[in-house]
């Protein structure tokens, strides 16, 4: 019996070419609240609960205020498609490859890609935010639960990711872990991924299944994987 694959995207910086729009907002928060600079890279691919809850714990004020500006702010972004992906959404659809976007976003945020974009959320079987799972990237729960909602193992899965914090929850995973240089250098995460790409374009379901590695997912948060 053929097994199943499945392909779990990030959103923003893979599905969409956002981060340097956030990366100005955060760099932003991070002069004005905590005096430090380059504040966006440094929260990359963390929940907007992780980052209150690590560096604005006791300023309640500041996260309301915070809170403000980013929905205005993600209400006015824009957003773009990263090259190639449309083609290669159709291509995995044609194969009949499970398709999840697995984002550190929450639902509010993804409702303004839903306006701008109405036929977006077609393009996958499953779209788990933040609201979906309780422990962050770079923990790979939220992976997992992908896998586990198709029934799909990690040696069938491909995680697409830009952010550190993501490709370590991808490896985590034991998934195949493809990345982005979006975000950061292909020298940044050269040893972050198990194989590293610009954008899109030229991917197909072949070329991507040729990826596929060979190496088991961690034991601690694999047991099935490992004991099958």
């Amino acid at each position: 019996m053929k097994e199943e694959i499945a392909a779990l995207f990030d959103f923003d910086g893979v599905v969409m070419d956002t981060e340097t729009q956030y990366s100005e907002f955060w760099n932003k928060q991070g002069e004005r609240y905590l005096n430090t600079g380059n504040f966006g890279r440094l929260i990359k691919g963390q929940t907007l609960a992780q980052i209150f809850d690590k560096y604005f714990s006791r300023i309640e004020d500041v996260q309301q205020q915070i809170c403000k500006e980013l929905d205005e702010f993600e209400e006015e972004m824009t957003y773009e498609y990263l090259p190639g992906i449309e083609l290669f959404f159709y291509d995995l659809h044609k194969n009949g490859v499970k398709m999840a976007l697995v984002t550190s976003s929450n639902d509010k945020k993804m409702s303004n890609v839903y306006r701008i974009y109405p036929r977006f959320q077609g393009w996958f079987d499953k779209i788990l935010t933040s609201n979906h799972f309780t422990r962050s990237k770079p923990n790979p729960e939220c992976f997992l639960l992908g896998m586990q909602l198709f029934k799909v193992l990690p040696r069938n899965t491909y995680v697409f990711e830009d952010s550190f914090h993501g490709l370590q929850a991808g490896i985590a995973s034991g998934a195949t872990v493809v990345g982005l240089a979006t975000t950061n250098s292909r020298e940044a995460i050269a040893d972050k991924a198990d194989y590293i790409i610009d954008d899109f374009t030229g991917m197909t379901f072949e070329r991507m299944i040729t990826l596929r590695k060979v190496i088991n997912c961690l034991p601690e948060y694999c047991k099935d994987e490992k004991n099958e």
